[in-house]
This record gives C-alpha cells, sequence and structure tokens, in this order.
C-alpha cells in the first residue's frame, strides 16, 4: 500500500501520520519487525522519523502465500491480496459452535490452510452473494476503506422509485440478535431505489452508508416493507424459506494499486423464483 503525505500532515512523525490514516498500532509493529515493511521512496523510514507533504510512504507486508485445494463455493475474483467469493444462502461467514466446517471461512482455508480468514464484508448467514476475504492484514486494511457494497431484495409492492431510510439501529433489550429503530440507536442509513414489479413484489437496489447490523432488513421493516422471506422481522415466508437479500455487488481498489474493480453476483434461483423474472445485476 502506498500513501502520499497531504500538506496538512506535513512535519508528523511516521507514526503519528499512520495512526492517523488509521492503521492499528499492532500493524506498525508488525510493520517494522518485517524487511523492507516501512520505506519512503524505496529506502527504510523509521516510526519516529518525520514526514513531509508529497513523501510516498509505502506499507508492505509479506504473509500472503499460495493457494492448495480449490475452494467448492465459486470465486468471482482472486489476485494475490484478496478473494471476492459467491456465497451461497444458508452458508455463515465464520465458524461457530453450530457451525465449524460448513463456513465460508473453511472454503478459503481450503485455499490457503495457515492464512486466518479476514472477512472484507460479512453476510448473514442466509444472505446471498459477493463476499470479499483478504490474505494479509494490509490488504484487509486497504479493503476495508475502499469497499463499497449494492444488495437486491425483494419486498412487498412499493410505489415510489426510491428514497433514503435514515433511522438509527439498535440491538433489542430483550435479544441478542435482533436489532431495532429506537432514538437511542447508532447513527444508520441505506438508499434505495426500485429496479422492476412484478405483480405484487418490488425488486430493489440497497445501498447502505453506515454498517449496522442487519440494517437493510431493520430498515426495510421500519418503513412497512419488510423483505420477503424475513421470519425475523415480519416478512412473508410463503415465497422463500430465507431472508430475499443478494450482495449482488462490490467496489473496491486493488490494494497496494490504483486499480479500481467491480464484482458482480448474479440473482440465484430461489431469489428469480419468488419474484418471478430476472434481471442483469451488471445494469446496477
Amino acid at each position: 500500500m502506498i500513501l502520499t503525505v497531504e500538506e496538512a500532515e506535513n512535519g508528523k512523525t511516521l507514526d503519528e501520520f499512520l495512526r492517523g490514516r488509521g492503521v492499528s498500532r499492532r500493524l506498525i509493529t508488525r510493520l517494522k519487525r518485517t524487511e523492507l515493511g516501512l520505506t519512503r521512496e524505496g529506502e527504510l523510514i523509521r516510526s519516529i522519523d518525520r514526514v513531509f507533504s508529497g513523501d510516498r510512504i509505502e506499507l508492505r507486508e509479506t504473509d500472503r502465500e499460495r493457494g492448495h485445494e480449490q475452494p467448492g463455493v465459486p470465486v468471482l475474483f482472486e489476485d494475490e491480496h484478496c478473494m471476492v467469493f459467491d456465497k451461497p444462502p444458508f452458508m455463515p461467514c465464520h465458524q461457530s459452535m453450530k457451525h465449524y466446517d460448513d463456513t465460508l471461512a473453511n472454503e478459503f482455508f481450503k485455499a490457503y490452510p495457515s492464512l486466518p480468514f479476514r472477512s472484507i464484508n460479512r453476510l448473514d448467514r442466509n444472505t446471498s452473494g459477493c463476499a470479499a476475504a483478504a490474505k494479509s492484514r494490509l490488504a484487509a486494511f486497504s479493503l476495508q476503506r475502499s469497499i463499497k457494497k449494492v444488495y437486491v431484495g425483494i419486498l412487498p409492492h412499493i410505489d415510489s422509485a426510491g428514497g433514503r431510510i435514515c433511522a438509527p439501529i439498535a440491538r433489542e433489550r430483550e435479544s441478542a440478535i435482533l436489532r431495532c429503530v429506537r432514538d437511542d440507536g447508532a447513527f444508520a442509513a441505506t438508499t434505495f431505489y426500485k429496479l422492476a414489479d412484478s405483480g405484487n413484489l418490488s425488486l430493489c437496489a440497497f445501498i447502505p452508508e453506515t454498517g449496522r447490523t442487519h440494517q437493510i432488513r431493520v430498515h426495510c421493516a421500519h418503513i412497512g416493507k419488510p423483505l420477503i422471506g424475513d421470519e425475523l422481522y415480519g416478512g412473508d415466508t410463503s415465497l422463500m424459506d430465507r431472508h430475499a437479500l443478494h450482495c449482488a455487488r462490490v467496489d473496491f481498489v486493488r490494494p497496494f494499486t490504483e486499480e479500481h474493480f467491480t464484482v458482480y453476483s448474479q440473482l440465484p434461483e430461489d431469489m428469480v423464483r419468488a419474484f418471478g423474472k430476472n434481471i442483469d445485476v451488471k445494469s446496477l
């Protein structure tokens, strides 16, 4: 990763500069112990050295490794820094007591058994679509700052062409899982627009501006249009046995470069069947 020092950062120590850019102290320590982990214009630089406007600071980490077995879940994109899986519904991202060997993390470990699984956009167990994972801490840091997501969901028919839902989200007091809209909750905003109608259903695209747990699901329920199949938040379960939400597109800057990438995942069969027609997500 290459970071360029701005005018307002002129004269700061390298440590102050990196911390101001969101690099953790643990990662700075790790980079200091890595050969050529921290350099300026190709020369080693110490964390106590001053940086100046226009300096190009390079952060380099070397904990990536070659793959082994191919994952069973389709891979939509892969380079030396990250992977984007096409996650099926009903598969958790992370291991737990009830899900030890059937997760997206297990699929990542097939290819990279000695690397930790660093999920970038964690999806709920029943949400399908683009799920990115990084192969190093530096790549994870870079991707978390640049990634943007577009989801597609099925709702009861809506008359409007779209809008913005701005409603604070909090943990439901009696539940460890449920979330709700409440005045003392954390700020949350979701932009949405309608893609198509089919009978008494609408297919909508959602762009979350924040990343709260169950954000899209809670916001849809808040406006009286819970996602089809979302039993947890009052959705109609007659058409689907899971909530109708799919991460159809991710945009990100490829780590250590200025290259912008867009990766798409087409709608899964259960959502196409429930809605009664398909769309090409590349039109999003």
